[in-house]
């Protein structure tokens, strides 16, 4: 493992899901598996049926999948707010902000092409403060979601439309 790490040397690609290698599918899948599934012991459907809905933010570090995040422009269920979800980095590089890098590159991507649009994402609850260093703000009750307190946080356009 790295003993340091300079989150310039990350490489973020976009992908739109039919455009993943399966290479690319393999590793995001798994990424999301080890941090959601194992690393959370929470047994959950991650693959949902909606993957091919969404572009796809991959960071990648010599060769490995360190980060990654799914994105929706219009996401139905949040009455067509832009929504980004599936937010994980490995474990062996949070140290380093690899996350905060993740969430920053992921809103980036919505302020240039989404600047007129509310996002919204469904949070668990022990990560609050860090979304509201992003300038989310929680939106609804605490509700469960596979055995882990979630919330709902909205943070605001940029511009008027």
């Amino acid at each position: 493992m790295q003993q340091t790490l300079n989150l310039s040397d990350i490489d973020w690609q976009w992908r739109h899901y039919n455009a993943l290698t399966r290479d690319e599918a393999v590793a995001m899948f798994k990424l999301r598996q080890d941090v959601f599934i194992v690393e959370q012991d929470c047994p959950f459907h991650d693959i949902d049926g909606i993957d091919s809905e969404a572009e796809h933010l991959l960071g990648w570090y010599d060769g490995e999948l360190v980060a990654t995040l799914r994105f929706f422009h219009e996401y139905q269920p949040y009455q067509g707010r832009c929504s980004i979800g599936r937010i994980c980095s490995s474990l062996n590089y949070r140290k380093f902000g690899v996350g905060r890098a993740l969430v920053a590159e992921g809103l980036k991507r919505i302020d240039e092409l989404y600047s007129n649009r509310e996002t919204e994402i469904g949070a668990q609850l022990y990560l609050k403060k860090f979304y509201e260093s992003f300038g989310f703000v929680q939106s609804s009750d605490v509700y469960d979601e596979d055995g882990i307190d979630h919330i709902h946080m909205i943070r605001a356009k940029l511009v008027e439309s």
